[in-house]
């Protein structure tokens, strides 16, 4: 396990058991001004998080012992740490399967360093910037008797627990919010919450939709909180008022 050098850009934790991948990683983002540390399995990870102030993970999914999908779900049950995942799989299926489960971009192998590079700080900067810019804007949100925190990227149910989302998941919620009552399409979404960065794809929109609804429709096989509108993208029915 390699400490973090002091760094001005972030604090990247790569999860990689391929020695040649991690050095070059390791490497590329230390050129690239980021605070790096390193693990090779779910358990150096762990150990990683809990001693380290992480601000994205890299996380490879053929990984020894646990492999990349189950530390990314269960990683994503407690946290909204923004997870890029690395794979040697390049169907879409793949890429839908690792939105599915929580991570919030995904790179397939073999990459191009300075891509992989790009895609991090915009990742980064969507988690820092959209929260930035919502919590001067706008105060603690309430819509059918859930609370939404931009400020602080919480948000509560209508009893009170405090509800994981990943930063994608809270950014699309977050913008749903803002335009309640608007017929969103999923071209308006990604520009909302990716501000035109190249990288996601559209069909993930469906996906982050998709899991948000399994977290607060009363029942998700039936929406109605957010509706979907033929051809035309999504809509946000709830009334939403500032606390």
């Amino acid at each position: 396990m390699s400490p973090p050098p002091n760094g001005n850009f972030g604090h990247i934790l790569i999860v990689e058991d391929d020695a040649t991948i991690h050095l070059m990683l390791s490497e590329t983002l230390r050129e690239n001004g980021f605070s790096v540390s390193t693990a090779t399995s779910g358990v150096e990870m762990d150990r990683a998080l809990r001693r380290e102030d992480v601000d994205l993970v890299v996380l490879d999914v053929m990984l020894p012992g646990e492999d990349g999908f189950s530390i990314c779900s269960r990683l994503r049950a407690t946290s909204n740490l923004p997870i890029l995942m690395l794979t040697a799989l390049g169907e879409d299926v793949d890429r839908i399967v690792g939105l599915e489960i929580g991570a919030d971009d995904y790179v397939t192998k073999p990459f191009n360093s300075r891509e992989l590079v790009a895609r991090i700080r915009a990742l980064l900067r969507r988690t820092r910037a959209f929260g930035a810019k919502a919590g001067r804007r706008l105060g603690p949100l309430r819509f059918a008797g859930w609370r939404i925190f931009p400020a602080e990227r919480r948000l509560l149910s209508p009893e009170g627990v405090r509800v994981t989302t990943t930063s994608a998941e809270f950014d699309v919620l977050l913008a749903l919010c803002q335009h309640s009552g608007e017929v969103l399409s999923r071209e308006q979404l990604l520009e909302l919450t990716h501000g035109g960065a190249a990288g996601p794809i559209e069909r993930s929109i469906d996906v982050h939709i998709s899991r948000i609804r399994q977290k607060i429709e009363p029942d998700p096989r039936d929406p109605t909180l957010i509706m979907t509108v033929r051809l035309g993208g999504y809509i946000f029915t709830p009334e939403v008022e500032a606390l």
